[in-house]
């Protein structure tokens, strides 16, 4: 695929506002000398103590950092580290479990184990979060074991093309997605990765020249680097039909933006085009919501035209990616049963301390509704309007009618229910309901839930601080980022 031509800045004024903010931000995320010698310190002490542990249990593996840290576009304040562990080419799927009860007796208690195409560990040391993930060796990505065993061969590409410069290009991408919430390839956020950020400096070359390039794109953008489809995008349309598709250039099977959504896609396009129309350094960070008082708070919501629900309930044990997907798949189904029963959504969200408080926040036009609704029949001459009236003329729930208005037979039948929180507290409390949420987390709001409406929510909640904020923001209803 050819390269887009660049775009020439417009407007001096403004591109030099750019350059401004792009320099303050870079003063501020670019690690010190300090910050490297420190993780330089703390990385290779852990290494060897990995290593070192495998080696006495007989397991013959490399130990090495992975990630932002190897390719050097990490942020200043981060403090993440992908260590990866590389097993021999002899070494099968058998033996992981040994080889994590190696790391977690190196650990101690500071561990949790996660699962993706394999189990692997989350760890906090010293103030350093760490993913510990083992791996196959590897010369090229069609000889996979597991989808991870590509992380090195990302690492060298990016190592081998990315310069110093473009280093700090992809920091500033970084931040700037970052600071508008789309950054992060996990389900929670269904943004994009680092390792996609990477490519998009290799492809666009700048900050600039990919913030204009993303305020163009359309749905079933193609981006690939090593043209692996040059002539053939319709193909890698077909293959792959997602909202962005960046070819992996180590693997031309594989879409690298697979996780980005429609809205996080739609979100950056947005972002990209205001901060190219006006930058501002407020798009990197955003400025904290002030909490309000309680009394101010209840008042916010008494003055909403809407109303509000929270489903809060309290379970523990589930890694955050799991439990983020269990999350988003029981409020999608939870949005369908009111739909289902006549209510009329306007927005919803999940909320999560990633510890053991969880919640959904329903926004509804109403959560009352009138107790009958028009039920539209068939015309009077169908075959089915006989098994329509026999339905209707002497049934529970008929209130009005049946009448024939215009060529259909109408019915106002009486609704099951007309309380959106009681709907929720009977299906939800159920065994086998109608709501769909997730066997586990239906486990816990058997003894956990709660459903609160309004300003009872503030009542119940108010001294929660993460989740409050979370509540303005639903409320807000926009992104921090949009003025």
């Amino acid at each position: 695929m050819k390269r887009r031509k660049k775009k020439p800045v417009t407007g001096e004024d403004t591109v030099n506002v750019i350059r401004a903010v792009c320099e303050q931000v870079l003063e501020k995320i670019t690690p010190s000398a300090s910050d490297r010698r420190e993780l330089r310190q703390f990385s290779e002490a852990f290494v060897k103590t990995v290593r070192d542990s495998l080696q006495r249990a007989k397991i013959d593996a490399d130990v090495h950092i992975q990630g932002s840290i190897a390719k050097d576009t990490w942020i200043a304040g981060e403090k993440e580290i992908d260590l990866f562990i590389s097993l021999s080419k002899t070494t099968s799927r058998d033996a992981l479990p040994k080889v994590l009860d190696v790391v977690k007796d190196v650990l101690g208690d500071t561990w949790v184990e996660a699962y993706a195409e394999h189990p692997y560990l989350i760890a906090e040391v010293d103030g350093y979060k760490i993913d510990i993930v083992p791996c196959f060796p590897m010369a090229r990505a069609g000889q996979t074991i597991s989808a991870v065993d590509r992380t090195p061969l990302h690492t060298a590409y990016v190592k081998d093309h990315l310069d110093d410069r473009g280093r700090q290009e992809v920091r500033l991408l970084k931040k700037f997605m970052s600071g508008i919430g789309v950054y992060g390839a996990e389900i929670k956020v269904h943004g994009f990765s680092g390792y996609l950020c990477e490519l998009l400096i290799l492809t666009y070359t700048s900050f600039v020249e990919t913030l204009r390039h993303a305020s163009e794109w359309k749905l079933g953008e193609i981006i690939d680097l090593e043209h692996a489809y040059e002539g053939r995008l319709r193909e890698a349309q077909r293959r792959f039909n997602a909202p962005l598709i960046v070819i992996d250039p180590v693997d031309r099977n594989r879409n690298v933006a697979a996780a980005v959504s429609t809205e996080r896609l739609g979100e950056l396009r947005t972002a990209a085009r205001r901060f190219l129309d006006r930058p501002r350094l407020a798009l990197f960070y955003p400025p904290p919501t002030r909490r309000p008082s309680a009394a101010q708070l209840r008042e916010t919501v008494s003055r909403l035209g809407f109303d509000v629900i929270a489903v809060v309930f309290q379970d523990a044990g589930i890694v955050p990616d799991v439990l983020w997907g269990q999350l988003y798949k029981s409020l999608r189904s939870i949005r369908s049963l009111l739909v289902q029963h006549d209510f009329h959504v306007l927005k919803t969200s999940a909320w999560s301390d990633e510890k053991a408080a969880h919640a959904f926040l329903l926004a509804l036009e109403s959560r009352i509704i009138p107790a009958t609704k028009r039920h539209r029949g068939p015309p009077f001459y169908a075959r089915e309007a006989d098994h329509f009236l026999e339905k209707h003329l002497d049934a529970d729930t008929t209130a009005i009618g049946p009448w024939i208005e215009g060529d259909r037979w109408i019915v106002g039948v009486q609704r099951r229910y007309t309380d959106a929180a009681v709907l929720l507290r009977d299906e939800l409390k159920k065994e086998e309901g109608e709501a769909g949420v997730a066997r586990n987390l239906l486990n816990a709001m058997k003894t956990s839930l709660e459903i609160t409406v309004n300003e009872e929510i503030i009542e119940r909640y108010g001294s929660d601080a993460a989740f409050i904020q979370s509540l303005l923001a639903f409320l807000s209803g926009r992104p921090k980022w949009l003025e």
